[in-house]
This record gives C-alpha cells, sequence and structure tokens, in this order.
C-alpha cells in the first residue's frame, strides 16, 4: 500500500502546506503591521480642511480621549523626474522632526538623513516612486507647487505607517508608483511654499486608551467645519491602511476555503482506501478477533493507515508551505512598506494545520475503522456475496446497439460501483474546481482593468486643480498645444445621510454628453446622466437602505457643513463601491455656485502626449495629471508579476490532489478486478487491451468529474467573490474560457501520471498469483 499512502500523503501535504503558507504569510503581514504601527504610533483619526490657524490645535488636544495631535500642511505638486517624459503627480506632506508631534505617523529614513531646518527645499522621498525612478540621497527634482516651479534636494528616502501602500488621500485607488509619490519636506519650508505660514490643512490624531472614536470624530468635525474641514475618519478608512486590511481579509479567505478542500479530499480517499483494506481482509481481521484481539486495538491499527498518511504528509507539506509563505511574503514587499518584512512560520500554526490534519484523516477513517470492529468473527469467515448485475441503463434505454465489448465491460464496472465511482467523480471535480476557483481572481482583475481603462475611463488624462475653479479654467487647457477634447468636471466630498445612516462620499459631476467619462455599470453598459437628482452605486443604496425616488440629505462639507435633501434618480451597479454622480450643472446649483469645475478629462492628439503633458505642469493651479496609459499599465504590471508564481502554485496543488483521486481510483480498481484481468489475459487479451479497461473506467471517472468540476470552480468563486466583497469594492464572477482549459489540461496531465503509474503495475501483474483462489 505505500503508493497508496503516499499519494494520499501528497494530498494532506497539499492541505497543510495551503495552511501554513496562507497562514504564515497572513501572519507575517498582520504582526509586522501591528508593530510597525505601534511603534510608529500610527494615528487613530485624519482630517483635511481649507485651512486652519495653528492655535486651533490646541482645542483639539483638549477634545477627552485625544492623546496627541500632529498638525500638518499637505500639498500637491507636479514633479519632474530625470530621464522621464511624463511628469509625476507628488504629495507633499510638512515634518517637523524637532515637534513632539514628529513622533505621530513616525517617518522612517530608510537611506540618507532627515530634513533639516532652513534646509534648501530638502526633501525626503517615499520609497515606492524612489525605487521606481532609481531615485537616490543628493538628486534633484523639479516640482510645481502652487504654479511655482521649485528645486528639490532629495536628502533621504523614506516610509512611514500611513503609506505602507502608495496611497494618499483623495488619489486614485491603484496608485502608479512612477507616476505618483510621497515626499515630505520641513514644516518651515513647505509653510510657505504652499502659503501657509502659522495655518494647517491636514491633521493625524492619536487616542487615548478607552476612548470613543466617533464621539472624538464628531467633535473634530465641529471644530474644524468652519475651517473646510468637518469630515474626519478613522484609521479604518484610512487609504493605505484600508489596502492591507483588505489584502488580510483576502488571504484569512482562501487560507479557509483551499486547505478545506485539500483535507475533505483526504478524508475520503482515507475511508476508500481502508473501506478496500477491511473489505479484502474480512477473513484476517475475523481470525485476530477470534483469537481474542480485541475491537479497540483492530481499530488502532485502521487508524495507523490514517496517522501514517498524515505523519507523511506533514514531512512533506509544512516546508512547502514555509516555502511557498515565503515566496508570496516576498511578492508584497514592493507593494506594502515596512522597515522590517520577515517571513515567520509560527509552531502553533504548524500544529494546527497538522491537527486538522489528523482530525480529518481520523474523521475519513471512521468508516472503515468502524466497519472492521464491528466485523463478527463468523461473519468475517464468510465470503462476501457475490455483486448483482444486470443489464446496463443504456441497454435499458435502447442504446446498447453499438457499444463494443470493451465498452460495455467498461461501463459495467463503472455503473455496478456507484459509491466508488461518484466518491473518484467527486475528487477530480474537487481538482478541476480548485484550479478554477483559485485562478479566476486573475480573470477577474484582468476584466476590472479593462472595464475601468477602457470602458469607464477613456481619456488620455485626468487633470485635477488644486482647488474648484470658474469653468473658463477648461479654455486654457484646451488652447494647449496637442490637447483635443476637454470635458470639466467636479467632485464634491459629501455625506450622504439616510436616518440614522451615513457614509461619506464624493459626489462626481459631470456633463451628460460626456463621451470620456460616462455611467457604466458592471457588465460594461453605459447609462446616461439623469439631468437632475443624485446616481448611487447599489453598494452605497445598500448600506444606506434606500432606492430609486428616494429623498436622502446631503451634508455639504465645502460649505460648512450645509446641508441638502436629493433625490435618487438612478442606482447604478458599479464594481467600486460607495459612489455618487449627478449633472455637472446640477451639482453646482446644489452647491449655490455658478458653473464651477475640479478639474478636466483630456483627449490628446496622437503623438503629443508629451508636449501636452509638459505644458500641462506649468498651467498655474494644476494638482495632479493622471494617466490613464500609465495607469492601466501600472494595474497589468501589478497582475503579471502575480500570476505567474500563483498559477503555478495552484496547478501543482491541484494537479496533486487530481493524481492522489485518480491513482487511488486505479490501484482500488486493479485490486478489485485482478482475478477478471488476469483471466482476460489468461483468455489471450493483450496488455493493451486488459490496460484499456482499466483505463478506460478511469476515462470515463474523468469524464463526468471534470465539467462537475467547471461547474464546482464556478461555486467556490461565487463563494470567494462574496467573502470578498465590501462596501468599497466588490468582485465580479467572471471566468473565461482559458480558466477552463487551464483545468481541463492539468487534469488530464494528472490522468496521464496516473495512468504510466498504473501501467507499470499492470505490466508486473502475476497471473498465476492472482487467479490462486483460497478455497
Amino acid at each position: 500500500m505505500r503508493g497508496q499512502i503516499l499519494s494520499i500523503a501528497a494530498v494532506v501535504a497539499c492541505g497543510i502546506a495551503a495552511v501554513v503558507a496562507m497562514g504564515s504569510t497572513l501572519q507575517t503581514i498582520q504582526r509586522t503591521r501591528d508593530a510597525y504601527y505601534h511603534r510608529a504610533r500610527f494615528a487613530d483619526v485624519f482630517a483635511s480642511l481649507t485651512r486652519a490657524p495653528e492655535s486651533l490645535a490646541a482645542r483639539l488636544r483638549a477634545i477627552p480621549g485625544v492623546s496627541a495631535v500632529a498638525t500638518r500642511v499637505a500639498a500637491s505638486a507636479l514633479i519632474e523626474v530625470p530621464r522621464v517624459a511624463t511628469p509625476a503627480t507628488g504629495y507633499i506632506l510638512s515634518i517637523d522632526p524637532g515637534a513632539p508631534s514628529a513622533s505621530v505617523n513616525r517617518v522612517h529614513v530608510r537611506t540618507g538623513r532627515m530634513v533639516a531646518r532652513g534646509g534648501d527645499n530638502e526633501v525626503l522621498v517615499g520609497e515606492h516612486f524612489a525605487e521606481a525612478h532609481r531615485l537616490q540621497p543628493r538628486d534633484s527634482l523639479a516640482a510645481v507647487i502652487d504654479g511655482r516651479l521649485q528645486s528639490l534636494h532629495i536628502v533621504g528616502i523614506a516610509h512611514s505607517p500611513e503609506f505602507v501602500h502608495n496611497l494618499a488621500p483623495g488619489f486614485a485607488q491603484f496608485a502608479d508608483s512612477r507616476q505618483f509619490g510621497i515626499l515630505w519636506m520641513h514644516r518651515d519650508v513647505l509653510g510657505p511654499l504652499h502659503g501657509m505660514e502659522g495655518s494647517f490643512n491636514d491633521v493625524a490624531i492619536v487616542l487615548a486608551p478607552g476612548a470613543r472614536e466617533k464621539q472624538v470624530i464628531a467633535r473634530v468635525d465641529a471644530i474644524l467645519r468652519p475651517y473646510g474641514g468637518g469630515h474626519a475618519y478613522a484609521r479604518v478608512d484610512q487609504p493605505s491602511n484600508r489596502v492591507v486590511a483588505g489584502e488580510i481579509d483576502q488571504l484569512r479567505a482562501f487560507g479557509v476555503v483551499m486547505p478545506a478542500i485539500f483535507l475533505g479530499v483526504a478524508a475520503f480517499l482515507i475511508n476508500i482506501v481502508l473501506s478496500r483494506l477491511v473489505a479484502t481482509q474480512r477473513e484476517e481481521i475475523a481470525t485476530l478477533k477470534a483469537f481474542g484481539y480485541e475491537r479497540a486495538t483492530v481499530a488502532v491499527h485502521f487508524i495507523g493507515y490514517g496517522v501514517a498518511a498524515v505523519a507523511a504528509g506533514t514531512i512533506m507539506g509544512v516546508p512547502l508551505g514555509a516555502w511557498i509563505g515565503s515566496r508570496y511574503t516576498e511578492l508584497y514587499k514592493p507593494v506594502f512598506r515596512f522597515p522590517e518584512f520577515h517571513h515567520q512560520t509560527s509552531l502553533p500554526l504548524i500544529l494546527l494545520a497538522v491537527g486538522v490534519s489528523a482530525l480529518a484523516a481520523v474523521l475519513g477513517a471512521l468508516g472503515a475503522v468502524r466497519s472492521a470492529a464491528s466485523l463478527a468473527p463468523a461473519e468475517g469467515m464468510r465470503p462476501p456475496s457475490p455483486a448483482v448485475y444486470h443489464a446496463l441503463l443504456v441497454e435499458r434505454l435502447g442504446f446498447g446497439e453499438g457499444l463494443s465489448s470493451s465498452m460495455r465491460m467498461v461501463l459495467r464496472s463503472v455503473e455496478h460501483r456507484p459509491m466508488r465511482t461518484l466518491a473518484s467523480v467527486a475528487g477530480v471535480a474537487l481538482a478541476a474546481g480548485v484550479l478554477v476557483a483559485g485562478i479566476f481572481a486573475f480573470d477577474v482583475a484582468r476584466y476590472i482593468g479593462r472595464l475601468q481603462y477602457t470602458i469607464v475611463e477613456r481619456e488620455d488624462v485626468a487633470v485635477s486643480f488644486t482647488r474648484a475653479r470658474p469653468a473658463r479654467a477648461a479654455l486654457e487647457l484646451a488652447a494647449i498645444e496637442g490637447v483635443r477634447a476637454v470635458e470639466p468636471f467636479r467632485s464634491v466630498p459629501v455625506r450622504v445621510r439616510a436616518g440614522s445612516r451615513s457614509r461619506q462620499i464624493a459626489i462626481l459631476g459631470f456633463a451628460p454628453d460626456a463621451t470620456l467619462r460616462r455611467l457604466v455599470d458592471a457588465d460594461g453598459r453605459a447609462h446616461p446622466m439623469p439631468p437632475s437628482g443624485l446616481v448611487i452605486t447599489t453598494t452605497l443604496a445598500r448600506a444606506l437602505r434606500v432606492g430609486r425616488g428616494d429623498t436622502v440629505t446631503v451634508e455639504l462639507f465645502e460649505r460648512g457643513g450645509a446641508e441638502r435633501r436629493v433625490v435618487i434618480a438612478a442606482l447604478l451597479d458599479e464594481l467600486l463601491g460607495l459612489g455618487g454622480y449627478m449633472e455637472l450643472g446640477a451639482l453646482n446649483r446644489l452647491l449655490g455656485e455658478g458653473p464651477v469645475i475640479s478639474g478636466a478629462n483630456l483627449a490628446l492628439d496622437p503623438g503629443t502626449g508629451t508636449v501636452a503633458l509638459d505644458a500641462l505642469a506649468r498651467v498655474p493651479g494644476v494638482a495632479s495629471t493622471a494617466s490613464r496609459r500609465g495607469m492601466m499599465e501600472s494595474f497589468e504590471r501589478m497582475i503579471s508579476e502575480n500570476i505567474t508564481m500563483t498559477t503555478t502554485i495552484v496547478s501543482i496543488l491541484a494537479a496533486v490532489l487530481a493524481i492522489g483521486v485518480l491513482y487511488n481510483g486505479a490501484r482500488i480498481a486493479l485490486s478489485e478486478r485482478g482475478r477478471e484481468l488476469a483471466s482476460l489475459r489468461v483468455l489471450g487479451f493483450t496488455r493493451r487491451e486488459v490496460a484499456a479497461l482499466l483505463f478506460g473506467e478511469q476515462g470515463a471517472i474523468d469524464a463526468l468529474g471534470t465539467p462537475l468540476g467547471l461547474a464546482i470552480g464556478l461555486g467556490l468563486a461565487h463563494l470567494i467573490a462574496a467573502a470578498f466583497a465590501s462596501e468599497l469594492y466588490r468582485f465580479p464572477v467572471f471566468v473565461t474560457a482559458r480558466t477552463y482549459l487551464a483545468a481541463i489540461g492539468v487534469v488530464g496531465v494528472a490522468s496521464l501520471i496516473a495512468g504510466i503509474a498504473m501501467w507499470k503495475r499492470l505490466n508486473a501483474l502475476s497471473m498465476v498469483e492472482v487467479l490462486k483462489a483460497p478455497e
């Protein structure tokens, strides 16, 4: 039984490896994140505003539950990077190394030194941006800050807990590190450059233990509302932290689903193998029990087979899982920046994986063990009742005329052992399903990327201003050489409230005839913009428990918290959860202002992108430019970096699962049909003809199990998508034909490998030994 036990051990090893790999990666990220957040004193509450005097910080510190307050200056800039034609967008944050507030969101300098007071436009550059452009201390950058060109001198490469992922408030969710970067300047330098001497426009707050977060946020909003604030948010909504937390949730979901499948398959394989073993050793078991062996002794003996499989699986699975976990951790290092990011596999996790595997093995062995322990000696001495044969189903249906003798024998073997056949079909189906479920996420990612960057966002460049400007600013953009079309938009941060339920969102307003940015649902269908009223996403509608035609209250942060009543004109089934849209004129009327815009989407003439972008960098009031092509390339690069390793690992695990099922099925069939096959050899059948009977049965199982597996994979994809769904985003269930073909191919290769192993055993079959019948 060496081959069968080892094949089961391989499936167990896959389950243990999945637990160890996903669990260790999850623990590594959680442990590293929590330690870094604590050590760097990551803030609990964040808020941005238009402008407030520094004296206001004392009122914030006096709020009950507040432990520390860091007031800061935040500014956007267009950065000209050496050797790169397209200017990047920078988010510059002030830092005062000598002040107590520097202990909040502490900046860690990886290389170089900290900025000095009175330094000549010295900056620290975030690691993501520095590595993307190979920047080092002593390099220089040209940046446009508030319409004025500045020369920035890099003195260090740094990171902070606020930007573990390369995201900042108000910027795109999938930031391209080549087009977007974080920088830090001394407060005494950035303040005057941005017109914020003695003032601040950003604040980070650390809460004392036991503080009531919601009450503190309400007090902060009340204090900052007269100064253009009033929309503070907790750490859970901080952009970088939200991405890290979302990845942890995904790892947790995969860490439950994948191991459960492998260990479930291992349990039923152990049950099948031991059940067959008990059936073939009936007389030996009966004899031993007649000689006085206890039931418990017999039970422990057969449980030992399952324990042996778990022991061998542990030896293989733990190091494999640790290696896979380390490789996954390496994938996260370029995405999440921590001072120390070392993969570790904890002993409790290993014990958990082994314990769960042992439990699965014992549960799988219970049926066979119960049968062996309860077998009475007298009953065991009698040979089992012969099988009852009858006409095949296809014969009873009248389709048996064209079947060959070999085909009849294959179908009879499949049909007359329904439980074993169903178990084997289920194992093959699960192997195919695992592969579909493991790879479909990349199908989804490609679909989202194609939807977002070719159907929803069709502009070449999106331009955002530092603050809202008159609509005539669009004419300045249209006059730039190379700009073919300009479509202005307005973005307004608000709080939408329905009864006691509320959410903070940004309402995006654009013209109803806009073609570069449209209302597009998850299926890629464009919808017209209503002339009045608010369009919200279906996720937001569910969160607020409202529908089309209902009225909601909109709190306008830009108007000091003024409230307006707005009717929901339509719902949009969008993938990126919480959002709202209005016709541009209707949004301006809601704000009580004339034609005002926040930016514009631009279409450029072919071949003029570099000239137009250089000109945009010189336009006063331009805060950022985002290239759709650059975002799309960044997204594709992120997918390609992850897909190769993940697909390879999932394919190998699914192949092991299929091999384990098919090999055990063939071994059991060979042991059950040994006399039959040997008899056929004696009667003149060739080895190839006998092999065709055995492998024909396995082919029938593959033919039944693979389509079922594709359906199971689709079901698992729905479960995974539901587990990952949140208010911020959701995954559509989108599986391509390529993924289905990959699953079919892996099962086919596994069948071939199992067939080669069985061919050797079939050739070694001794006709004389098999035909010996006990009298």
